[in-house]
């Protein structure tokens, strides 16, 4: 989600002060507002925010491989500081402004209440999802022809490879269950930025659930876009059938776990009119 609570028009949300962080109802107010506004956009920017959330996971995953190449922390700390290192890739879609599948499930919100049609729901998920594919496919072919993963002599080139074999390894019930845990934390972080004021307080809630879903080993589907691929190629061995037997229940995971258990939840609680 990239708009901030700012973008939205202070009719759509109850007031608020600039000191304490807007309360769950606010948040709902303003995550379906935004969730209406983005499946309006035009195709184009949407596609082209699109490629832009791609590319910025993939620096997120970037930034990841290089951390945890030779890091000797131990499991828990050493996949903490891979998390954080990871955090990157959402803070730049939140505070530079993109348009990621994952955190576009909580559209969901919006669908329920009527204020999304199911095709307009679709649409935007399909044009950002390919969007997403084709921005971080091209920071994959980028990052190869940089040389960037001879970095440490091959290190981290061995890393790379090490992540998506581990990814490929997963069987289909891991990779959904993961995939729907991974984009519980991820909704959450973007629900709490939208509680939040200030960029510094923006960062600082995507900082915690994101470390967690990476340390946990849980699975993002556009994260793992990149990271497959490029580990496919450090590794010299392209496996297609792998790839997306990773990619689709990963996929669907995302869907169940940000648009099921987050969104609509939180549609239950705080959005849902009750019945005359």
């Amino acid at each position: 989600m990239s708009q901030t609570p700012q973008s939205v028009p202070p009719q759509s949300v109850p007031a608020s002060n600039h000191v304490d962080a807007y309360t769950p109802p606010q948040v709902a107010a303003l995550v379906e507002a935004v969730g209406a506004r983005k499946a309006s956009l035009p195709a184009l920017q949407t596609a082209t925010l699109g490629l832009l959330a791609g590319a910025f996971i993939a620096f997120g995953g970037m930034f990841f491989t290089l951390v945890m190449t030779g890091n000797e922390l131990g499991l828990g700390p050493g996949r903490l500081l891979g998390g954080l290192a990871f955090s990157l890739g959402l803070v730049l879609v939140v505070i530079g402004g993109a348009e990621l599948f994952t955190g576009n499930n909580l559209i969901v919100m919006a669908w329920a209440d009527g204020k999304v049609t199911t095709g307009a729901l679709l649409r935007n998920w399909g044009l950002v999802y390919v969007a997403n594919f084709v921005g971080s496919l091209g920071c994959v072919v980028l990052v190869h022809l940089s040389g960037a993963l001879e970095l440490g002599g091959g290190a981290v080139s061995e890393t790379a490879a090490s992540i998506a074999a581990g990814k490929l390894r997963l069987g289909p019930l891991e990779a959904f269950s993961r995939g729907i845990l991974c984009n519980v934390l991820v909704c959450l972080a973007v629900w709490l930025c939208f509680a939040a004021h200030s960029v510094s307080g923006k960062i600082l809630a995507i900082a915690f659930p994101i470390s967690a879903f990476v340390a946990l080993g849980f699975e993002h589907s556009v994260a793992n876009m990149y990271l497959i691929p490029i580990g496919m190629l450090a590794q010299g061995a392209i496996d297609i059938s792998g790839f997306l037997g990773n990619l689709i229940p990963v996929t669907l995971g995302n869907i169940v776990g940000g648009g099921g258990l987050v969104a609509l939840v939180y549609w239950l609680v705080y959005l849902r009119r009750p019945a005359a």
